[in-house]
């Protein structure tokens, strides 16, 4: 049998990573549902005044999708550690970076994607103006992205310890901040009539950056938690 080249062991890897994810419907569920609670929790401590919402909403919606995305980061490579078959792909001849970038891709299409695509049902729902969905659903698309590189460095990091899940969040909520500030800057821009494009051009060179540096810094944080 011949081995698979880089790239179609990288998409076997996704696959895999997806047909589980599927199969475990609530990890799917849980940003989502988390996401719907916050937001239908914050006019009870604001305020039903639908502009005083307004004014807050991409802050608000910002803020919920970077802590839905810290929520499910520790799992990204946690259940394979624990199985053994994370060990398995450090003894695979195909390169490491390519295969963990198909994880934290498949964590970016089950949460930061679908988070994306139903963000203007909360837009909605805190009465944020049409003019600003389509600067939401875009920087969320792109920051999302980011956020998914990121975390995969602290899960990375914390795979090896039984509680890692707080010392993640301290280890990559500070790495957020950028991108929470642009991707927030670049929906008030277009709700107050500027132009978003330097805001997403900025998340876009970000994500380019992580994509770059992101899986390299990854695969060397999986060899040193497997092999401590």
């Amino acid at each position: 049998m011949t081995r698979p080249g880089a790239l179609a062991f990288s998409a076997r890897v996704l696959r895999r990573q997806l047909v589980l994810a599927v199969r475990r419907p609530v990890e799917i569920g849980n940003p989502l549902l988390f996401f719907a609670m916050v937001v239908a929790l914050f006019p009870l401590g604001l305020g039903p005044a639908p502009a005083q919402l307004s004014l807050f909403a991409p802050g608000i919606l910002w803020i919920i999708a970077l802590l839905s995305n810290l929520l499910t980061s520790d799992a990204v490579f946690r259940g394979d550690f624990e199985d053994g078959a994370l060990e398995q792909l450090l003894l695979a001849p195909q390169p490491l970076f390519l295969s963990v970038l198909a994880y934290i891709c498949a964590h970016w299409l089950v949460t930061g994607l679908l988070l994306a695509l139903v963000s203007p049902v909360f837009a909605v729902m805190l009465h944020m103006a049409p003019a600003g969905i389509a600067a939401l659903v875009l920087s969320l698309l792109l920051g999302t992205a980011v956020l998914s590189l990121v975390g995969g460095i602290g899960a990375a990091l914390t795979v090896g310890l039984r509680r890692g899940g707080m010392l993640i969040s301290l280890l990559i909520l500070p790495l957020y901040m950028p991108v929470l500030i642009f991707g927030s800057a670049a929906v008030q821009a277009a709700l107050s009539g500027l132009a978003a494009g330097p805001y997403l051009a900025i998340l876009g060179a970000m994500l380019c950056l992580g994509m770059a540096l992101a899986p390299l810094a990854i695969a060397a944080a999986l060899r040193i938690s497997v092999d401590a």
